[in-house]
């Protein structure tokens, strides 16, 4: 196998599609199909089935879109360490939006500067998804809430965040009885921060009397100003808001939910050297964040100050 068929393939795979694989390669699509089928000739076996236009990735080629990944990051890692041993290259990075809105300016600003060379891409989302595609390798790491124990992803805690609740701004203190009785404002079904709250309240025996979904941080707070709900969210994207944050009133939670840590995960044994020059970048902008202030404790079914 070659380097540049394993390049088609990945592509193909990624994209789902012979025609935005041949975009993103600069390629013909003519040229990209061919490719695609000698390889499959040299395998031995179909890597895709197709259907029209549409294409199925079969078993092999999931097998193979693991090898593949690996043996690219090599390729281009071997020709970093014999060269100059500066960090160049794509480097796509995922984050949860509160992470990049709240944490990331400082650091990707000077990680720009220091290295110029490196084309730095950034993808929000959901942690669910943001996982699913640093295991697919359309991302090369990802900045996700909470640990998963997955084998095939190495993860490193960067970032310690204190959650708090927001509601509109003069509201007293509430019950967890009045929490699951009011709209909760969330991100979708992927989001980690909505998961351990849904998780928590079914601990404390309740369940939100309903969930509204919504795709940003600032429509969120400007809902929640104008009473339309609550939300759980990080007191350091608060902190990047002043302005929306002061149209809010924010109520610490329990001890055993406040603290949520943002872990940078990546596939395990890929080595990335612009990746490794980001991560060192990003720890002295974490180490303050992984020993967040002590807030109070509520006991449960006990008032939410």
């Amino acid at each position: 196998m070659e380097l540049d068929e394993l390049r088609i393939f990945q592509a193909v795979l990624q994209e789902e599609s012979v025609t935005r694989a041949a975009q993103r390669l600069h390629r013909v699509q003519s040229n990209v199909t061919t490719r695609l089928r000698q390889l499959e000739d040299k395998l031995g076996v179909a890597l895709f089935l197709r259907e029209g236009k549409r294409l199925i990735p079969t078993d092999a080629a999931w097998r193979l879109g693991d090898y593949a990944e690996r043996l690219l990051a090599l390729s281009e890692e071997a020709g970093q360490a014999v060269a100059d041993g500066e960090p160049r290259g794509r480097l796509r990075l995922g984050s949860m939006e509160s992470t990049a809105g709240a944490r990331l300016a400082p650091p990707l600003a000077a990680y720009h500067r220091r290295y110029p060379e490196v084309q730095l891409e950034l993808q929000t989302g959901v942690s669910r998804d943001l996982i699913l595609a640093v295991r697919e390798g359309k991302l090369d790491a990802a900045l996700v809430s909470g640990a998963f124990g997955d084998e095939r992803l190495e993860e490193v805690p960067v970032f310690e965040e204190t959650m708090v609740l927001i509601a509109a701004a003069g509201r007293d203190a509430l019950t967890l009885e009045r929490l699951a009785d009011s709209t909760l404002l969330a991100f979708g079904n992927g989001c980690a921060y909505r998961q351990r709250l849904e998780f928590w309240l079914q601990e404390q025996g309740l369940q939100p009397r309903r969930i509204v979904e919504m795709g940003s941080y600032h429509a969120m707070l400007g809902c929640v100003a104008c009473g339309m709900g609550l939300a759980m969210l990080p007191q350091s994207l608060l902190d990047s808001m002043p302005l929306l944050a002061a149209q809010v009133s924010i109520h610490p939670l329990p001890d055993d939910l406040r603290l949520s840590r943002t872990m940078l995960v990546r596939r395990r044994g890929v080595r990335h050297p612009a990746l490794d020059a980001l991560l060192d970048t990003l720890r002295p902008a974490g180490d303050a964040a992984l020993a967040p202030a002590q807030a109070p404790s509520i006991p449960a079914r006990g008032a939410m100050h």
